[in-house]
């Protein structure tokens, strides 16, 4: 009979060793080694191959978490998120078995027990498990429940080239959009937006020519969607750019919440109220929790999609979590393009 291989006792975790008095650095974290339990009723004890690191972790570190389904970070704690990993261990009662592929949000571990109830195994509907941890549903949901993108229209994506703007423009298309416009800091990032994810053009943010000049340049006649994960001086010049009747869906706000200023939680910015209300322009934020049907439609259509080959996943991979706080890092700098997975 095969050997049951035993058990982990102690588990690899990112803790937040202290609270940045601004951006989160490396030294702000420890990779430690932490005692682990045996999964008891109702519980598995995942082996994590990848977890999902991303901005708003930003918001829970500073703690101004008022109005985010999230509880904020202090020091001490074991920084969690969306992952995916393999059942190796089930308590009783358990409806998973090992070798089951799941999700769950106790990333920022190489091992996690989890209450199965809190899993959400992950079928065949996409062709890769890894890509589980898009964050394309937001984009979807946004551009079909918010700002419901119609046959022709000029739709403009703000921050293009992360783990929600590279998702958005492709799906915009789908949707059906005429001309997709892009926004990005980097001219290396434009040319991948064009070049490899079909957008039409890309607007440099933070050049000598002012954001509103390129948006009235690029569309003359105005755009008709936006999906705005920035805010700023970028969602202030959508306003401007709008045409009768356009729709705003705001899913971030990258502007404030990466500010080292600010704590994460806030992003003030002046709008003319005065085009809005002239113009009937629509413009609200996006929370996949009020949409829960949002995300099985989606899984079905990126699948769809993914397999056609009309879309792909963006994404960066890095390997081991020493190198988790790092890529955090790297986020809040916009290095990376698409979203950033570490491989555990």
């Amino acid at each position: 009979m095969p050997v049951t291989p035993p058990l982990p006792r102690t588990a690899r975790e990112v803790r937040l060793a202290s609270v940045p008095s601004g951006l989160p650095a490396p030294e702000n974290f420890a990779v430690v080694e932490a005692p682990l339990a045996a999964p008891g009723a109702g519980q598995v004890l995942i082996r994590n191959r990848y977890f999902l690191v991303f901005p708003g972790l930003r918001t829970l570190i500073g703690g101004e978490v008022e109005g985010v389904p999230l509880p904020a970070l202090s020091s001490g704690d074991t920084l969690f998120g969306p992952a995916v990993g393999e059942v190796v261990a089930a308590g009783d009662g358990s409806p998973l078995r090992p070798g089951d592929t799941v999700t769950h949000l106790q990333g920022w571990r190489d091992h996690a027990v989890v209450d199965a109830a809190h899993c959400t195994p992950v079928g065949d509907t996409l062709p890769d498990p890894v890509a589980h941890l898009a964050q394309g549903s937001s984009a979807y949901g946004a551009l079909t429940r918010l700002a419901r993108v119609r046959t022709g229209d000029t739709v403009l994506v703000t921050g293009a080239a992360g783990a929600v703007g590279t998702l958005a423009g492709p799906i915009a298309r789908l949707l059906g959009a005429g001309r997709v416009i892009g926004t990005t800091r980097s001219p290396e990032k434009a040319g991948r937006l064009t070049a490899e994810l079909g957008y039409d053009t890309v607007l440099l943010a933070g050049s000598r020519v002012s954001f509103a000049a390129q948006l009235a340049e690029a569309a003359p006649e105005g755009i008709d969607v936006l999906l705005d994960t920035v805010g700023g001086e970028q969602l202030a010049a959508a306003v401007g750019a709008a045409r009768q009747g356009a729709r705003f869906a705001l899913v971030g706000a990258l502007d404030g919440q990466l500010s080292a200023r600010r704590a994460g939680g806030s992003a003030p910015v002046e709008i003319d109220s005065f085009r809005i209300v002239v113009k009937g322009l629509s413009l609200r934020g996006y929370s996949g929790t009020d949409h829960p049907d949002v995300e099985e439609e989606w899984n079905g259509r990126f699948g769809a999609w993914l397999r056609s080959g009309e879309i792909t996943f963006p994404h960066t991979r890095i390997p081991g979590i020493d190198r988790a706080p790092q890529a955090l890092q790297e986020l809040i700098e916009g290095r990376h393009f698409g979203a950033v997975l570490v491989e555990v």
